[in-house]
């Protein structure tokens, strides 16, 4: 299999300093404000995983925080993006089986729930594909 070219105007843009690491804080934005929120109100995170009917929901909403805000400054940083990607995919697709159970639901509600399931997909495949070029340009 070949490399193929890239074009050098869009060459030229990728190779901007910095744009790497401005795509995955881009990437991470959703997990590090999540997690942010998370610890300033965390009676509200813990009342959030009591309600999907996770016990003991203080300890499991401190590991949700620790994994977020973790894994995404591993994800910023170049050297351990790969394993910031990996740890935030994992948890994308535990919580969105927890979370959004589309086939459980009828009506509009359904299709709501199945457009963000299927919006968290995207985000693993985002995050895999991160994963996959590491630190690499």
């Amino acid at each position: 299999m070949s490399d193929i070219a890239i074009p050098r105007p869009i060459a030229r843009v990728l190779a901007i300093p910095g744009l790497d690491y401005l795509a995955r804080l881009a990437l991470a934005s959703p997990f590090l404000i999540s997690g942010v929120v998370k610890l300033v109100d965390f009676s509200g995170a813990t009342a959030e995983v009591a309600g999907l009917g996770l016990r003991p929901a203080a300890a499991i909403a401190a590991a949700v925080v620790a994994t977020q805000i973790g894994g995404s400054l591993l994800f910023i940083s170049r050297r351990f993006s790969w394993l910031g990607a990996g740890i935030l995919a994992v948890f994308t697709v535990w919580a969105t089986l927890l979370a959004h159970p589309f086939w459980t639901f009828a009506g509009e509600a359904r299709g709501r729930q199945t457009a963000t399931f299927f919006e968290h997909v995207a985000i693993v495949g985002g995050l895999a594909m991160a994963a996959l070029t590491g630190g690499r340009r």
